[in-house]
Formats: C-alpha cells, sequence, structure tokens
C-alpha cells in the first residue's frame, strides 16, 4: 500500500496526468510482486470499460457539444429570458433556469458553465449586472448539472461502484431541484439589495421565444420523460439525445450544420477517450486493492477507530472537499471511490445516499479555489480575473453546502424518488 500510495503522490506532484500516474503506479506495485501476472493489468483494464452502460457517456457528451453548436442552448436561454427575465433580477434567474435546462441534458457542469459564458454573460453585462455577480451565476448555474439527470458524474460512481444508475438518477433530482431553487434565493435578495434591473414582459417576446424554442423544448421532453418513465435505459436516452440534435442539425441548419459535424465530433471523441482511459485505469486499481484485499484492512482499520455511521460520513465529506481543491471531479471518484465505498457498505451507509454526497461535493469542487474547473471555465470564456469570478460564486456555494450538510443529516431527501421507483414497479 506504502509503494502505491507513495509512487501515485510523487507521480502526481510531479505533474503527470490522473490516468497514467494510477497506471504507472499500479504498474510499480505488479513488478515487485513476482505472484502477480503483468498479463492481469491488461485484462482488467479493458473487462472494466467493456461494459454497456458506459456508452452513455459519449452519448451525453456528444448531446452536449452538439446543442452549444446547433444553438438549441441559446433557444432555451430566449424562452427561459422571456418567461422571467422582466422580473428585477429576471435575467440572472433566466441564466440559471437555462443551466438547469441544459445541464438536464448535457450532464455536463464544466461544458454549461463555458456555453453560459459565451451566452448570457455579455448581455447580463449589457442590462447593468456586475461582473462578479454575472460570473458568479454562471459558474455555480453550470455546477447542478452534476445532480440533475443525467449526470456523467452519477453515471460513474454507478460504473464504480456497480450500483443502479437510474438509482442514482432519480435520487438526484430533489437535490438538484433544492440546489437551483438556493441559487434562486440568493438572486432573490441580491436582487433586492443591489436593486438589480427588470426588464418589460411582452407577449410577443413571449410567443417569438416559445416559437423558435419548440424543438429546444421537445429534446429534454422526450430523452428525460422516455427515461423517467422507464422507456429508456440512461445508454438509449444518451443515444436519443444524440440523435435528435443530429437531426435537428440536419433539418435546420444544413449546410452550416455539416461544416461543424466534424469538429464538434472529434471535440467530443477526445473527451471519451480521456474519461475512457480513466476508467480503465480504475478497473486495474480496483484489480490491484481486491487481489491484495486492502479495502478491508482499511475497513478493519476503520472499525477499530469506533466512527459511527455519521462520524465516517463527515470526515470522508471533508475529505472529500479538500481534495476537490486541487483535483477534478474524474480524478476524485477514480482515486476515492474504490477505497472508501466498501468501507461505508460495511458501516451501513446507503451506496446511493453516498453517491448523491459525493457528487454534491464534486459539485461544489468546481467553484473551489484553486483548481474549479468551472471558475477557469467562466474566466476564459469571458475574459473576468478568476478572483472575480469567486468573489461572483462564494454566496451560492454558501448554499450549496447547506443543501450539502441538510443530504448528511436527512437521506430521505435522497432517497425518497428511488424508494417510490421501487413501489411503483413492485408494489
Amino acid at each position: 500500500m506504502g509503494l502505491l500510495g507513495g509512487g501515485l503522490v510523487a507521480l502526481l506532484v510531479a505533474g503527470a496526468p490522473i490516468g497514467i500516474a494510477l497506471a504507472a503506479a499500479v504498474i510499480m506495485v505488479i513488478i515487485s510482486d513476482p505472484i502477480i501476472s503483468p498479463v492481469a493489468l491488461f485484462r482488467s483494464f479493458f473487462s472494466f470499460v467493456n461494459k454497456y452502460t458506459l456508452m452513455a457517456i459519449p452519448f451525453f457528451i456528444y448531446a452536449g457539444f452538439l446543442m452549444e453548436r446547433t444553438g438549441l442552448i441559446s433557444k432555451l436561454f430566449k424562452l427561459a429570458d422571456a418567461i422571467i427575465g422582466w422580473l428585477p433580477g429576471g435575467f440572472a434567474y433566466a441564466t440559471l433556469l437555462a443551466a438547469v435546462l441544459f445541464g438536464a441534458i448535457s450532464g455536463s457542469s464544466t461544458a454549461m458553465a463555458a456555453a453560459m459564458g459565451v451566452i448570457a454573460y455579455p448581455e447580463m453585462i449589457r442590462r447593468g449586472y456586475p461582473v462578479w455577480m454575472a460570473a458568479g451565476i454562471i459558474a455555480c448555474g453550470g455546477g447542478i448539472a452534476i445532480l440533475i439527470p443525467p449526470s456523467i458524474t452519477l453515471i460513474l460512481y454507478g460504473i464504480i461502484t456497480e450500483g443502479s444508475i437510474v438509482e442514482l438518477f432519480f435520487a438526484g433530482f430533489i437535490p438538484g431541484l433544492m440546489l437551483a431553487l438556493s441559487d434562486a434565493a440568493i438572486i432573490v435578495l441580491m436582487s433586492f439589495y443591489m436593486k438589480l434591473p427588470s426588464g418589460t414582459f411582452s407577449w410577443k417576446y413571449l410567443g417569438e421565444a416559445l416559437w423558435e424554442s419548440w424543438p429546444a423544448l421537445l429534446m429534454p421532453v422526450a430523452v428525460l420523460g422516455g427515461l423517467y418513465g422507464g422507456l429508456f435505459t440512461p445508454t438509449e436516452a444518451g443515444a436519443a439525445a444524440s440523435g435528435y440534435a443530429l437531426l435537428y442539425g440536419l433539418l435546420f441548419k444544413r449546410g452550416a450544420f455539416l461544416k461543424e459535424l466534424m469538429p464538434v465530433t472529434i471535440r467530443a471523441t477526445n473527451l471519451t477517450a480521456i474519461v475512457f482511459f480513466l476508467l480503465g485505469c480504475v478497473g486495474v486499481f480496483q484489480f490491484l486493492l481486491a487481489n491484495k484485499g486492502w479495502p478491508q484492512d482499511l475497513a478493519n482499520w476503520v472499525n477499530t477507530l469506533g466512527l459511527s455511521q455519521m462520524g465516517f460520513l463527515v470526515v470522508l465529506l471533508i475529505i472529500l472537499l479538500v481534495l476537490s481543491m486541487f483535483l477534478t471531479g474524474v480524478a476524485i471518484l477514480v482515486l476515492t471511490v474504490p477505497i472508501f465505498f466498501p468501507v461505508a457498505l460495511t458501516l451501513g451507509v446507503d451506496p446511493v445516499h453516498l453517491g448523491i454526497m459525493v457528487a454534491l461535493c464534486i459539485e461544489m469542487g468546481g467553484v473551489i479555489p484553486p483548481v474549479g474547473l468551472n471558475l477557469f471555465a467562466v474566466s476564459g470564456t469571458t475574459g473576468v480575473p478568476v478572483t472575480k469570478v469567486m468573489r461572483g460564486a462564494i454566496p451560492f456555494l454558501i448554499t450549496d453546502g447547506v443543501v450539502l450538510v441538510l443530504v448528511l443529516l436527512f437521506p430521505i431527501i435522497a432517497l425518497w424518488l428511488p424508494m417510490q421507483m421501487v413501489v411503483k414497479v413492485f408494489g
């Protein structure tokens, strides 16, 4: 264990990519232990990525990129602006609502933050919103995508733990809605305190927005309706989202879309390759842990400490929040879930409840410095210094922490919808 941990830390400090560092550390252990066959390294890698459910990840990644290039996001944003943009601070609400709608389809927090940085930020500044507030709203609004199904983070957690991805999707809905409502509450307070600008309601603008956005509205209705209604598996829902975005681009954008198709496909393929390489390394890592019996040793050690279930969860969440300051969400899942998950099971922690808390920690990590990806995504697309983005994100980060504490203390918040699903199927 010392060689694995020491080698992994040394490689990460040296700046090695997380996947390469993880694979190299495992290779060091295998070389030093002649009992383990090197062939097992390759078998565990490919057996772990050879899963049908994993196909949901490239489909949703591709759908997110396609929505950005075809203009579906901007149409959803225009509709949200027409509905609530006339209220004091209403354009901020519209940005948040569009983030939730797009996040519910793409499942990517960073993609959401980057896209809304291009679409919403210039208009917010034109309407008189402070720079720091506009950037902070976009950065934190993107994080909601981690909880609102279908979430790539929840898909990865379900694959690593071999749990039910559908249950995780249902479990993430209420906490994700709580995040959106808590962020909206902060915007309400800011609107009254700072006397934020309001617009004028226009039935004509609303009608135009509805007419232009109906193709964009049909997408979440079809994809999420099929997923929640049991017509689609997560993988099929991802395929439906990608197919819908492709069909929309071909019908409405035609030649212009065909020129964009190859660059979009290349971007999605590159990101998918990175994710799959990391997941293959997770398979190798899990193989080594199981072969050495380290999870059982760790569980026994935790039991000797006399930690209660709540005590263990508090310590774990603190560790995850600290790690989120330095590692991406995927890296945290890859490095920590194979280690702490068996321990959590021995203490009787519900795996679905645990997955939602892990996702909440990763969501908060997206805006925690110094490596909050959403901070840099918004800064890169808007030109706002990271320090100002951080300033605007802090109020929303505090309310996100409140939601995390509530989910920790009251597991029913995450488990109620999955329980209803079980009652409906088996009751």
